[in-house]
C-alpha cells in the first residue's frame, strides 16, 4: 500500500533497536509526515547537521554517543526541533538532565509505537508556546517557570511524576494527586489559561519530606469566593457547597482543594492565596507528629 504524500514536517527517530526504528517510520509515513532514522548517536548528529527537522524521537541509551549528548548538541542549534524522549531509563538524575535541556516529552518503554506517533500528531497540532524556562534543575530542587496552558501543565506533570520513581506507591499517587490539583488551579484560575503568563513550581527534596511551592501569577482568592467547593464548607452544612453549585448551574464536583488536604501532611497558603506550599513527609514517625 503506498504511503500519503508527506506533510512538511520532517521527523527523525534515533534508536538503536531495529525493530522499533522500522515500526515508527512506518507509522509516521503512514501518517504522512516525512521520516527519516539514525541507529546511534554520532549517526543522529551527522543528520542534525546536514538537515533541518521539526521533532526529533530519541532514545538515550545508544552507541557510540549517548541520547543525552545529543540532546544537548540538539539545543545549539539556532532553531531547536522538539525531542520527544523514548528510553528505558527513567532515573531521576536522567530525567533531569532531560528537563535542563528543554526535552518535549519524555516517554518510558515499552511504549506501542502507535502511541508514540499519536503524541507526534499532537505535538504538531498544538500552538507554538513560550518555553519552560529552567530555574534550578538539581535533585534536591527543581524550579521552573512553567507557562499557563493545559498541554504544557500536564507534560511538567509527567516528568516531575518520574523524579518520585523510587517513592512507596502510595506516596508516589497522593504526592501526584496533589501536585496536579494545585497545578491546574493554578494555570486555569490563577493564569486564566493565558499561555503569556506563567506558574513558578519549586519542588524541594530532602530525606525526610519532599515539599512543593506553587505559585500563580492571579490576584488570589478569598474563601468566601469558594462557596462552590467543599473546603468552604462549614462543620453544621458540610455539604453545602452542593447546595451552591446547583443553584450557579455547575457541575457536580467542588472537592479538589478539600481532597488535596487529606493527601499531604501540611498545605499552606500565603495571605493572597495565589501560592501554597504543600509537605509530604517520606518518615512516618515525622508526619505523624507534624501532619494535618
Amino acid at each position: 500500500m503506498p504511503f500519503p504524500a508527506p506533510s512538511s514536517k520532517r521527523v527523525l527517530v534515533v534508536d538503536d533497536d531495529r525493530t522499533l526504528r522500522h515500526a515508527l517510520i512506518t507509522l509516521l509515513h503512514s501518517a504522512g509526515f516525512s521520516a527519516t532514522s539514525a541507529a546511534d548517536g554520532a549517526a543522529a548528529l551527522k543528520q542534525l547537521r546536514a538537515d533541518a527537522f521539526d521533532l526529533i524521537i530519541l532514545d538515550l541509551g545508544l552507541p557510540r554517543v549517548s541520547g543525552l549528548e545529543v540532546l544537548a548538541e540538539i539545543q545549539k542549534l539556532e532553531s531547536p526541533p522538539k525531542v520527544i524522549i523514548v528510553t528505558a531509563d527513567d532515573t531521576p538524575s536522567t530525567v533531569l538532565q532531560a528537563i535542563r535541556d528543554r526535552a518535549y516529552q519524555y516517554i518510558v518503554k515499552p511504549t506501542p509505537p502507535k502511541t508514540i506517533v499519536e503524541l507526534v500528531e499532537r505535538v504538531f497540532a498544538m500552538p507554538s508556546l513560550r518555553p519552560i524556562e529552567v530555574v534550578s534543575a538539581r535533585s534536591e530542587w527543581l524550579e521552573l517557570l512553567v507557562p499557563c496552558d493545559l498541554e504544557t501543565a500536564e507534560r511538567i506533570q509527567s516528568f516531575i511524576e518520574k523524579l518520585d520513581a523510587n517513592l512507596p506507591q502510595d506516596v508516589r499517587d497522593s504526592i501526584g494527586q496533589a501536585f496536579r490539583e494545585l497545578l491546574m488551579n493554578a494555570v486555569e484560575w490563577g493564569g486564566r489559561l493565558d499561555p503569556n503568563r506563567t506558574v513558578r513550581i519549586a519542588c524541594l527534596r530532602t530525606k525526610h519530606m519532599i515539599l512543593y511551592r506553587i505559585a500563580d501569577p492571579g490576584p488570589g482568592f478569598s474563601l468566601e469566593q469558594l462557596e462552590h467547593a467543599a473546603i468552604s464548607n462549614s462543620d453544621d452544612e458540610p455539604y453545602g457547597h452542593m447546595r451552591v453549585r446547583e443553584e450557579k448551574g455547575l457541575r457536580p464536583g467542588g472537592f479538589g482543594l478539600l481532597m488535596t488536604r487529606t493527601l499531604v501532611d501540611e498545605l499552606i497558603w500565603n495571605e493572597a492565596h495565589n501560592e501554597v506550599v504543600f509537605v509530604k513527609y517520606l518518615d512516618p514517625d515525622r508526619g505523624a507528629v507534624q501532619g494535618n
